[in-house]
């Protein structure tokens, strides 16, 4: 028996099985074969980003056998990096002593994602499930809440399929703000200028402009096993477009963290700032998109269940699976669109949806269907999320919200043909709405419990407070000579 496989804590725990022990010797023998340096041991945290420790490579079989401990105030900030519970106490409203006193809680890598950064050749990537320190699950792990969603959905007899079509902007990094004044919570963004200039969408010549970026972001993503499909101009002036193949929930999950990763971490090793942010404030800018393409299959067949009768009528399960997504349109924003910026793309006439509704082949409504008799491709395509959402929060949230559909025998409303003149109910106008419908809604409260749904309220109400009390450009604009 090899070191690795003597009892630890992650055995000990069943936070990792023998076979996941039997991959990371694999990882463990890669690590030296390749002299890698450093292992970067990281965890996707409450909004999506990375967190986590970078250890030198001889320590990665104590963190696979052991795990590694980190602070518990990392699952407690708002996008300003502010803890915003009370962790001095006793209590931060979770139950006496969890996640108190700025302790420590322990990351469990998964050999599974393991990889090599291209970037930083002598470095490695590994991501992590978070647990208390005595091997219970923390209710708050994005991944864990994704894991049961799909797990609910595996005992139906069913699996999620989805693609991943993501814009993002990549500009030239003229001033990083560095100064010391330029150090604050957050920190002064930095001053950038275009690469190509927009409004040609998917013209050969402003991919050219791009192309330097683009193969440098696709050989970055073929390397990490990425699959990818296509890179486009996209709309705007400096706007990109990647898509990938097909693939399950937690694969693709886990794909766009690593694909957020390597365009920002590419981008600013060529002199450059990519950026997910859903309408970044520069002129003549506009908003960027997360468009899901999902479709249901039989967890035993492979089969697709979105696929029309011979006369298109729509499928029970597509038909269930669009109706809840409708249904829980309103309180699921705060998953999709978990920003307060990212409200300010669903305008109408923007290519973006503005209201809870479904088309047939519309890219104005929020659903679109891409279902036809035969084609074994049928799928549908939510267009409400921005770029910046949590993935593993948003694919959960389309996995709860469908199979509540179905199990409710659901049945979707007619398409729309017209999505900016209809009557649909609009989605939140903005983050408060969108929290206060999340908060009170007793679907999620039964899904993902309580304590999940106050923790992301809190969080959240932390980032919109901030907001509030700053003075706009708009206030001064509109006021200061006025009054």
């Amino acid at each position: 028996m090899t070191p690795l496989l003597s009892p630890g804590f992650t055995a000990e725990h069943g936070l990792l099985s023998p076979d996941q022990l039997r991959l990371a010797e694999g990882v463990l023998a890669r690590v030296e074969a390749e002299g890698l340096e450093t292992i970067r041991v990281l965890f996707a945290d409450q909004h999506g980003v990375l967190r986590g420790k970078t250890i030198v490579a001889g320590g990665l079989a104590s963190a696979f056998r052991s795990g590694l401990a980190v602070t518990s105030t990392l699952l407690l900030k708002d996008t300003s990096h502010r803890t915003v519970f009370p962790v001095w106490g006793g209590d931060i409203g979770f139950g006496a002593g969890m996640m108190t006193g700025a302790g420590d809680i322990v990351m469990v890598p998964d050999p599974a994602t393991f990889r090599v950064l291209p970037w930083s050749p002598t470095s490695g990537y590994v991501l992590c499930d978070l647990v208390q320190k005595d091997g219970t699950p923390i209710p708050f792990s994005a991944r864990a809440i994704l894991r049961k969603a799909v797990e609910r959905l595996e005992a139906a007899g069913r699996r999620l399929v989805c693609g991943l079509e993501v814009e993002f902007y990549v500009f030239r990094l003229d001033d990083p703000k560095l100064a010391h004044a330029d150090g604050g919570m957050p920190g002064t963004p930095p001053a950038t200028s275009l690469l190509s200039q927009g409004y040609q969408y998917l013209t050969d010549a402003r991919y050219d402009a791009l192309e330097p970026v683009m193969d440098a972001l696709r050989r970055a993503c073929l390397a990490l096993g990425l699959p990818v499909r296509s890179m486009e101009a996209e709309f705007g002036p400096s706007q990109c477009e990647f898509t990938f193949e097909p693939d399950g929930a937690m694969a693709h999950a886990d794909a766009m963290m690593l694909f957020r990763m390597a365009a920002k971490q590419v981008c600013a090793r060529m002199g450059l700032h990519a950026t997910f942010m859903c309408r970044p404030k520069v002129e003549n800018g506009m908003a960027s998109g997360w468009h899901l393409h999902q479709s249901v299959v039989d967890a035993a067949s492979g089969e697709n269940l979105f696929m029309p009768g011979a006369d298109g009528t729509l499928s029970a399960d597509a038909s269930g699976w669009i109706a809840g997504l409708l249904d829980h349109a309103a309180e699921t924003c705060l998953l999709t669109t978990p920003t307060v910026n990212g409200y300010k793309r669903y305008q109408a006439f923007q290519l973006a949806p503005d209201r809870i509704q479904w088309g047939r082949d519309n890219k104005g409504a929020m659903i679109r269907g891409l279902m036809a008799p035969g084609d074994k491709a049928s799928r549908i395509e939510n267009r409400v999320a921005e770029p910046a959402a949590n993935p593993y929060l948003y694919f959960a949230s389309q996995i709860l919200c469908g199979l509540d559909g179905l199990e409710r025998g659901l049945a979707a409303p007619p398409p729309v043909e017209s999505p900016y003149e209809s009557d649909a109910a609009l989605l939140p106008k903005s983050l408060i709405a969108a929290i206060e419908r999340f908060e009170a809604s007793g679907f999620y409260r039964e899904t993902l419990g309580g304590d999940v749904v106050s923790y992301l309220t809190r969080i959240k109400r932390a980032e919109w407070d901030r907001y509030l009390m700053t003075v706009s450009e708009w206030e001064q604009r509109e006021y200061f000579s006025l009054f």
